[in-house]
């Protein structure tokens, strides 16, 4: 690295929003500047949530920004959704110290995208190996690359790290016109029960509203996060992202922001968060104050895939697990993690079970498929 300088940064913020940028490019919004410093800003993300920034940054010698990585020293495995509960469990019963350990993601966010951002694979391999020396600098039992792209893990599997996959369930935009293009690439029993899911969805006089860019109001974050909290506390116990992460957003990247919500009686009762990316509309949170039946499904996956089609987006990642999602015209589709493990013993048996694992996700990513919704050709 004799012409560039690699460091680590304990805030986005001392990296300039603009060279920031540059670097990870437009296409996925969650490694955006303005996301990953609204983390930051609100208190979602720190030391004390046990996410304590620790970004890399190279620069070359006349200081610019060459590449970046948004890295976290972190204190335990939660919001993350590559789960490696098991493999601390098992380093600390053998009298290892599996924490604090290093994670390069976006926290509390399964969505795939750029993790080693920068615009050429030498960068890339760059910030790669600058990531595995501060690991090793600071006596790091682990360092987790999570929901990179395919071609970044292909590049940390050629360096080394050990290779992990998942699945997530993600729509695909044929070239569809409108909703009933899509229907009508389904076999006739999905195509009616989806109908019907859309109906009973609305019956009770409820009605859908898209609010995105400069039409987002604190109103509406306010309900939203109302329904964002009652959905946490039911599912983690306490919700990841403070109230100031939803306005800070909403100033700082509004147009890419969409919340859908769901109004009866003139007060909104649901509502469903998404990112709009270049190419992909991505789902993320979703909560509600009254329960209707097939109503998550129309705020989360019919509206979604309404919205892509009207904007020519080319798909629709919406969130983590959830085979529930099939039926309704997500297909699974690979995710992906890399691993760089310190203790040779520890690595050798959890490759073994990597091995293993990835044996069952490449069956059980058949054997869905074959269950999809589509008409058989």
């Amino acid at each position: 690295m004799s012409d560039v300088t690699a460091r680590t940064v304990q805030s986005i913020n001392d990296v300039p929003a603009a060279e920031w940028d540059r670097c990870a490019g437009e296409e996925n919004p969650f490694v955006s500047h303005a996301f990953l410093s609204a983390l930051e800003d609100s208190g979602s993300v720190n030391a004390s949530t046990g996410w304590a920034p620790y970004h890399v940054t190279i620069a070359n010698k006349d200081g610019s920004l060459r590449g970046c990585v948004p890295m976290y020293l972190k204190s335990h495995s939660q919001g993350e959704y590559v789960f490696d509960q098991s493999w601390a469990h098992a380093y600390e019963s053998a009298g290892g110290s599996y924490y604090p350990k290093l994670q390069v993601s976006v926290p509390f966010s399964p969505v795939t995208g750029p993790r080693l951002l920068a615009q050429d694979s030498d960068t890339r391999d760059l910030l790669l190996s600058a990531c595995i020396q501060f690991a090793d600098s600071l006596q790091i039992a682990s360092l987790n690359i999570t929901f990179p792209t395919y071609e970044e893990w292909t590049q940390m599997g050629e360096a080394g790290l050990l290779l992990r996959k998942d699945q997530q369930f993600i729509w695909s935009n044929d070239n569809y016109d409108s909703f009933d293009d899509f229907l009508a690439a389904l076999s006739s029993r999905k195509r009616k029960n989806i109908r019907k899911e859309r109906r009973q969805a609305l019956e009770n006089g409820i009605e859908i509203e898209w609010v995105t860019g400069s039409d987002l109001t604190e109103h509406h974050w306010d309900a939203f996060y109302d329904f964002y909290v009652d959905t946490s506390n039911r599912k983690w116990g306490q919700p990841y992202l403070k109230r100031s992460f939803f306005s800070l957003i909403g100033e700082r990247m509004p147009d890419r922001v969409l919340l859908i919500l769901c109004k009866r009686e003139g007060q909104y009762i649901a509502g469903a968060i998404n990112f709009i990316g270049t190419e992909t509309l991505f789902g993320r949170n979703w909560g509600c104050v009254e329960h209707h039946p097939c109503l998550h499904f129309e705020a989360c996956y019919y509206q979604a895939i309404d919205f892509a089609i009207e904007h020519k987006l080319s798909s629709v990642e919406a969130g983590a697990q959830g085979q529930h999602k099939l039926a309704r015209g997500y297909m699974p589709q690979f995710t992906y993690s890399a691993h760089w493990i310190a203790d040779a013993g520890f690595r050798r048996a959890v490759a073994n079970f990597l091995k293993d694992e990835g044996a069952y996700v490449e069956s059980d990513q058949r054997i869905l498929a074959d269950h999809g919704p589509f008409k058989k050709t």
